[in-house]
């Protein structure tokens, strides 16, 4: 995530409400992409510092546990850069300036220069930065398929310029046979069947073969993967998409909740505050005295109310706010009890780090730490892939 500062409830109920459920389901890696900020802010990058710790507060206030993910800043783990500059070799002009949000972003910040490499490249960036730690997947909504779907172009053109090593037939049948015959002839009957007569479950079920397998080392594995697929060795891991559901988080004037509106809550919003935002939200124009009916649907508090109210609760908003039974003070005050009930946890969390700035400061190094064993690892590989070892 880039470092903008405080995050408010639709950065909430959009992205880390999905990385709170995914951390006990998945080994995950969550970071500041502060490099990424300068590919449109490179000419004001003063406020990124802060903006970084105020970020992370507010990951660990909306739950996202240190102790079972991995949270760091990108640039303190510097082989994001040099996969960055080593996969720029061998990275057609052509895919970069294909990429959809290429143009469309040069229009919408029209206000910025960003006629330049880093802004060109950051498609790239983003492909080292799931590359290095051979994501198997990456959370991401359908609007940024096209970038995963990238970042495996550009692993699997990777591999193959830089798989096939001296020797690769005869390693991969010696790693083979360390798996004992009856998988090493299960093995190669699936290869079979997936060259052969292109059976993608073939496929899978002998990746997932290898996936189990215990007595073999992790060159062996990575060569057998590119083996059964007829090609090199795999160096770099083809990530899928975990796609997640949309969520359209309304704002405080009915449209998409965002700092560019003005028209947000945030994280950690004082209940006074937001008590105070939602009594002022506008409802239905119909609805001009008290005793006037109103139409629900245009009216923004509507929209807070399929949110956080349940199936009783909004019948009781479309009956009282049709038959002018109830008024818009009394509509809003369940929505301000829901979202206040949300926060308070939330505040508690952020308060010890607040009070302590060197507690989250500390979190982001044994990250950083923990990051950068993983990405020392492919990057030792990649050298020796592309011939950069000299000792």
């Amino acid at each position: 995530m880039r470092p903008t500062g405080s995050l408010h409830l639709g950065h909430y109920h959009g992205v880390l409400k999905n990385w709170v459920r995914l951390q006990a389901e998945y080994p995950c890696l969550f970071f500041v992409a502060d490099w990424h900020a300068l590919t449109t802010d490179y000419a004001s990058p003063g406020d990124i510092p802060k903006n970084t710790w105020d970020m992370v507060i507010d990951w660990l206030a909306a739950g996202v546990d240190p102790s079972q993910a991995i949270l760091f800043i990108q640039s303190q783990v510097v082989e994001h850069a040099e996969l960055h500059l080593l996969l720029s070799m061998m990275s057609p002009l052509g895919w970069l300036e294909r990429v959809p949000t290429y143009k469309d972003q040069q229009e919408k910040l029209a206000d910025k220069d960003l006629s330049t490499y880093g802004f060109l490249g950051y498609p790239l960036l983003q492909s080292a930065d799931i590359l290095i730690y051979r994501a198997k997947f990456v959370p991401v909504g359908e609007d940024q398929v096209p970038h995963v779907e990238f970042t495996r172009e550009v692993a699997r053109r990777f591999n193959h310029l830089y798989g096939r090593e001296p020797g690769f037939e005869d390693k991969a049948k010696a790693a083979v046979k360390k798996m004992g015959t009856k998988k090493a002839r299960l093995l190669n009957d699936l290869r079979t069947k997936f060259l052969e007569q292109g059976d993608a479950q073939a496929l899978a079920r002998g990746q997932a073969v290898l996936d189990e397998q215990q007595n073999i080392s992790r060159g062996d594995r990575e060569r057998l993967y590119g083996w059964l697929e007829g090609g090199g060795k795999k160096i770099l891991v083809e990530p899928d998409a975990l796609l997640t559901e949309a969520s359209r988080m309304p704002g405080l004037d009915g449209q998409k909740m965002s700092k560019s509106y003005g028209n947000t809550i945030s994280l950690r919003e004082e209940p006074e505050s937001v008590a105070k935002k939602i009594r002022v939200m506008p409802t239905d124009p119909a609805r001009v005295k008290r005793s006037d009916p109103g139409n629900p649907e245009k009216c923004p508090v509507w929209e807070l109310h399929k949110v956080y109210s349940d199936d009783e609760r909004r019948k009781w908003v479309v009956k009282g706010c049709t038959t002018a039974g109830i008024g818009c003070l009394e509509c809003k005050q369940p929505v301000i009890e829901a979202i206040n009930a949300e926060l308070a946890p939330m505040r508690e969390r952020a308060q010890p780090y607040l009070d302590d700035p060197t507690l989250v400061k500390n979190i982001a190094a044994d990250g950083c730490e923990k990051a950068r064993r993983l990405a020392t690892e492919t990057m030792r590989d990649v050298r020796e892939a592309m011939s950069l070892i000299y000792v």
